[in-house]
C-alpha cells in the first residue's frame, strides 16, 4: 500500500515535470527544426522537418504525441550526436551512475563514522574541528572542490589523473553494464579496474564533500538529541558498555533523519554531475546534458530533465522503504491505516 501510493505520486510528479519542461522548450526563442538542420539549410527542408516533428500542431497535441513516443522509449533525435536520444541515454547514463554510486558509498560511510564520533564526543576537539569542516563543506560549491582537487592532486602533486576514464595504454573492458569499473571486474580485468578507479577518485571526492558535511552534521544532531532520552540514561545507569549503547540503542534512531535526506542527496549528486563531469571531461550523462543545453538540443534537454526527475523519484522511494524498515513507528502507522 505504501509503495503503491509513492509510485502513483511519483508518476504525477514526473507528468507535471514533463509538461513544464516540454512547454518551456517550445516557448523559448528558436525554431527546433532550424536548429536541427543548421542556418544554411533551405527553407523547404526546414518546413518538411517541422511537419515530421509535428511542430505545426497545437502545443497540447505536440505534448500528447511526445508523451506517447516517450512512453515507448522514443525521445526523438539529438541534433548534437545525430542519434536517437534514448541511445545516448543508454550510452552516457551508466558512467554518471557509477560516479554517483561511488560518491554515495564514500559519503555515507564517512558521514556515519564522523557524525557518530562527533555526536558521542560533543564539544570535544574532534567535534569542534568537524563543525568547522561542516560549515566550509556546506558553504563551498561542489565545483570549487573539483577545481581544488584538480589543481592539488593533478598538477601540484601529480598523483591522480585529471581527465577521462582510462589511460590510453590500457584497453577498455567489453561493455556489459556501461559502468567501466564494474565491467572490468566482471571480465576479470583488474588492471583496467584499478586504473579506472584512479580516474574516479577526484570527481567522486568533489561530489562527496558537501554530502559528508551535511549528512554527518544531521547524524551528530541525532546522537546529541537521543543521548538526552530517558532510556539512554537508564542504560548508562545499568552499566551497559558504551560501545553497546552506541551501536545497539543510539545508532538506529539517530540514523533515521540522515537517511531521510539521503535520497535527495543522491539525486542532487546526479544533477550536480553536470559541472563535475565537464571539469574532469568525464563522458557521462551530466556532460551530455551540459552540451545539450549549450547547443539548444531540445529533445536531449527534455530527456535529461525527465530522466533525472525519475532518478530523483526512485531514489526517494528506495530511501522511504529503508526508513520504513528501520523505523517501527512507520510500519505501525501503515498497519493502522
Amino acid at each position: 500500500m505504501y509503495i503503491g501510493r509513492r509510485l502513483v505520486l511519483s508518476v504525477f510528479v514526473l507528468l507535471g515535470l514533463s509538461i513544464f519542461i516540454f512547454t518551456l522548450s517550445r516557448v523559448i526563442p528558436g525554431d527546433p527544426a532550424r536548429l536541427s538542420l543548421g542556418p544554411m539549410a533551405p527553407q523547404w527542408a526546414v518546413d518538411q522537418l517541422r511537419e515530421r516533428l509535428h511542430l505545426n500542431e497545437p502545443l497540447p497535441v505536440q505534448y500528447v504525441i511526445w508523451l506517447t513516443n516517450a512512453i515507448h522509449g522514443d525521445f526523438g533525435e539529438s541534433i548534437v550526436t545525430k542519434r536517437p536520444v534514448i541511445l545516448d541515454v543508454i550510452t552516457f547514463f551508466p558512467a554518471s551512475l557509477e560516479l554517483v554510486l561511488l560518491s554515495t558509498i564514500v559519503s555515507t560511510v564517512l558521514a556515519i563514522v564522523i557524525g557518530a564520533i562527533s555526536g558521542r564526543r560533543a564539544n570535544s576537539w574532534f567535534d569542534n574541528a568537524f563543525r568547522l569542516f561542516s560549515y566550509i563543506g556546506i558553504a563551498v560549491p561542489t565545483f570549487v572542490w573539483a577545481i581544488m582537487a584538480l589543481f592539488l592532486f593533478g598538477y601540484v602533486w601529480k598523483i591522480l589523473p585529471t581527465m577521462g576514464q582510462l589511460s590510453t595504454n590500457i584497453a577498455p573492458p567489453p561493455t556489459i553494464t556501461g559502468m567501466m569499473g564494474l565491467d572490468a571486474l566482471l571480465t576479470g580485468n583488474i588492471t583496467a579496474f584499478l586504473d579506472h578507479f584512479r580516474y574516479m577518485l577526484m570527481p567522486a571526492f568533489a561530489m562527496s564533500i558537501g554530502r559528508i558535511a551535511q549528512e554527518a552534521r544531521i547524524l551528530r544532531s541525532g546522537f546529541i538529541e537521543n543521548l538526552k532520552k530517558d532510556y539512554i540514561t537508564a542504560e548508562v545507569s545499568y552499566g551497559i558498555p558504551e560501545r553497546s549503547i552506541t551501536f545497539k540503542y543510539l545508532m538506529k534512531p539517530s540514523l533515521i533523519p540522515m537517511i531521510s535526506i539521503l535520497g535527495m542527496d543522491i539525486a542532487a549528486s546526479m544533477g550536480g554531475s553536470f559541472i563535475i563531469e565537464t571539469i574532469f571531461n568525464w563522458p557521462g550523462f551530466g556532460r551530455y546534458g551540459m552540451w545539450a543545453m549549450l547547443n539548444k538540443d531540445l529533445n536531449a534537454i527534455i530527456a535529461v530533465v525527465v530522466i533525472i526527475g525519475a532518478f530523483f523519484a526512485i531514489s526517494n522511494i528506495v530511501v522511504d522503504l529503508i526508513i520504513a524498515s528501520v523505523d517501527p513507528r512507520i510500519r505501525m502507522m501503515e498497519r493502522g491505516a
